[in-house]
This record gives C-alpha cells, sequence and structure tokens, in this order.
C-alpha cells in the first residue's frame, strides 16, 4: 500500500481494555437461529401480523452485524414480504437454545410505509464513538417486486443510549436507478464525521459530511469496472493507517482488479489521479469486513474458506491467510470484531438457498467466533 503511514490493528489493545471493563455476560461463542423468531410485546400483536401477512418467518435473514460490549445488532433486509423489523438485536435467552430477535433500538422505528421509520436496512457500521450508522434503501421486496416506500437515508443510532442522534437523507446525491448497497464512517483529523455510501449501478462512491449537513458523489473511473459484466456489487472496506488516516478499500464483485483511495481525497470531491490499483483478484472476491485495523476479511464467490489479508502486504496470493471454514451449505456474510471476546465474529447463513427460495421453514443462521 502507498502513501505515508503504516497500517496498524487496534484490535488487540482495545480487547484487553474492552475485557477488563465488562462485567455483564457475553454471548455464546456460537448463537443460531432459524428464520426469524421475535420477541413480541404480546400474542396478540404477533397474531395480527401473522394473519396480516406482515409476519412470515421464513423470509426473515441475517445479513450484517455490529457488535458493542455484549450486544449483537444486525440487520434484516427486507428482500421479501413479512419480514416485521428490519434492523434488530439478537437474544439468545430463549427457552429452547435458539436466538430470538429484538427490534433495534424499539418497534416503532420498524414501520413500513413510515418515513421517519426504517423501511430496508442493507448494511450497518458501528464507528469508534459508539454510533450506529444504518443505511436504509428505502425500497422494500427487492426479491420480488421492488417498491419505493420513502427516500434512502442513514441513520445514526446511539448505542449506548439507544436513542436516534441523526437521521440523513440522500435524496440529493442519488437518482432514480441508483442502488445503495455498504456504508462506512470515519472521523477527520479535524473532527468532521463522515459517511461513505456505494452506489453500484452509477458507478459512484456518495460522500456525506455529517458534521456541516452536505455531501457529493465521487464518480469512480471507467476503469473500476474493469473485467465487470455488470455493476452488480460495489464493495466498501475501511482499513486505518498508524498515522491516523484511512483508506477506502473498493471493487465489484465481478471486477478483475481491487482499488483503495485515501479517504482525504474523497472528502475533497475529486479521485482523478488518485485511485491506487492494488492489483488483479485470483477470482470474484466477496469482502466481509475489517478488524478495523489493517486486516481485511474475504472469501470467493460461492466458496465457504474466509481469508484474511493484511493491508500491509502486497494484495497478492501468498499474503492471503485462510482463516475460517463454513459448514456445509453456509456462507459467511460478514466478518467484525468482538471485543468482548477479543476475537473475530461470523455471521454466516445458507444465503444462497434463500435467495432461491428453497430453506423450508427459514434460513440457517449463525453468529460465532473465529
Amino acid at each position: 500500500m502507498h502513501g505515508q503511514g503504516q497500517f496498524v490493528s487496534p484490535f488487540t489493545t482495545l480487547a484487553l481494555v474492552a475485557i477488563l471493563a465488562l462485567t455483564n455476560a457475553t454471548l455464546p461463542e456460537t448463537v443460531k437461529w432459524t428464520g426469524g423468531s421475535f420477541e413480541w410485546p404480546c400474542s396478540t400483536t404477533r397474531n395480527m401480523f401473522k394473519s396480516s401477512g406482515k409476519y412470515i418467518s421464513k423470509n426473515v435473514i441475517a445479513t450484517r452485524v455490529a457488535m458493542f460490549e455484549n450486544k449483537a445488532i444486525v440487520a434484516l433486509p427486507r428482500y421479501k414480504a413479512g419480514i416485521p423489523a428490519t434492523l434488530a438485536q439478537i437474544s439468545h435467552k430463549s427457552e429452547n437454545c435458539e436466538a430470538t430477535l429484538v427490534p433495534y433500538p424499539c418497534w416503532s422505528l420498524q414501520e413500513e410505509g413510515t418515513c421517519t421509520a426504517l423501511q430496508n436496512v442493507v448494511d450497518i457500521y458501528l464507528d469508534p464513538q459508539n454510533i450506529l450508522w444504518v443505511l436504509d434503501t428505502g425500497v422494500v421486496s427487492t426479491l420480488d417486486e421492488p417498491v419505493r416506500k420513502c427516500p434512502p437515508k442513514v441513520l445514526a443510532i446511539n448505542v449506548v443510549t439507544g436513542k436516534l442522534v441523526k437521521t440523513i437523507d440522500l435524496t440529493g446525491l442519488t437518482t432514480s436507478t441508483s442502488r445503495l448497497q455498504y456504508l462506512v464512517s470515519d472521523y477527520s483529523r479535524d473532527g468532521r464525521v463522515f459517511v461513505y455510501v456505494s452506489d453500484a449501478a452509477s458507478r459512484a462512491i456518495l460522500v456525506y459530511d455529517v458534521t456541516l449537513g452536505r455531501g457529493h458523489r465521487v464518480v469512480l473511473p471507467q476503469a473500476v469496472a474493469t473485467g465487470a459484466t455488470r455493476r452488480d456489487v460495489l464493495y466498501l472496506a475501511l482499513l486505518r493507517r498508524s498515522d491516523g488516516s484511512t483508506c477506502l478499500i473498493f471493487t465489484y464483485l465481478s471486477s478483475s482488479r481491487m482499488f483503495s483511495i485515501r479517504t482525504e481525497h474523497l472528502r475533497s470531491g475529486s479521485a482523478n489521479g488518485k485511485i491506487h490499483d492494488l492489483g488483479a483478484k485470483p477470482k470474484k472476491m466477496v469482502l466481509l469486513g475489517t478488524d478495523n485495523g489493517s486486516a481485511l476479511f474475504f472469501r470467493y464467490e460461492g466458496e465457504s474458506d474466509v481469508y484474511r489479508w493484511d493491508a500491509t502486504n502486497p494484495f497478492v496470493s501468498r499474503c492471503f491467510d485462510q482463516v475460517y471454514t463454513s459448514a456445509d451449505c453456509s456462507l459467511v456474510t460478514h466478518v467484525v470484531a468482538d471485543y468482548a471476546r477479543a476475537r473475530m465474529r461470523v455471521l454466516e447463513s445458507n444465503f444462497p438457498d434463500y435467495m432461491q427460495g428453497s430453506v423450508g421453514c427459514g434460513a440457517t443462521q449463525s453468529l460465532s467466533v473465529m
């Protein structure tokens, strides 16, 4: 990786501090559940949701996760009808040993069709200041008959208090064809807060200065789509350097190359001549997350092995270390740091079966330590 400053992982030191600070119980090493079993206010509410078609357990699947102390918060995209909550916390207190889901931060923020509430959460990102950034596309039933319920937005939730602290309307930065997929947040040296969102359809990264309340689009050069037959999935990952600077790693699933750009260039509004081609990808790669430092986790499309690449090393296969393998029929969709256990967590499921509509009672999901 070029540029001043070396990458460093804060995981080891921060994990020790977190362990000493925590006195309450953490999640078990492995939490499993099938479909979406929710903790309801009462049986009447559950029956009402079920009879009206607003709750279909087998249609619920968790794809992204954020860990804070002993909490695991998951994104439940509204791919299909019948998903009562699109953001939830995992509860492992169930009598049947399977985890249940508790709408996060509350039921009222899940109301489909209410634009102050969440419509379709596709990604979440917990920043160093304990703010959970939530990407809501506003389009529901995306696998069946997509319907735009509300404008796209990003919500900020303080995970310490569970309070919604900010809502960012992305309408001015998007088009009618935008497909928003991933987000990360970052802090500049002068303390300003920025959010970066990938827009796969327009080959762009949305940059929003939360502090000043304004944003812009950075359109990526055509070379970023090299080898891609279509603009499918535009992955983002944020890596940190020891000098305090940050770097955004990005690639299309079908692209043959991996790219990076320093976030200071994104914030300035121009990517011209600032994008670094890291090299060729051996195969189509699914980016899964980072350790909040220099390490990027990924797997190859359709394959169960998870690899770790330290960005202080060249982007070549000999520097990719296999660190995890999913059980049969499961694939990892997210890897995040769990400071309470000083380990990495993997969220996995039989996602391909879910996409094909062949999960029976529901997708089998698990959250495990690596």
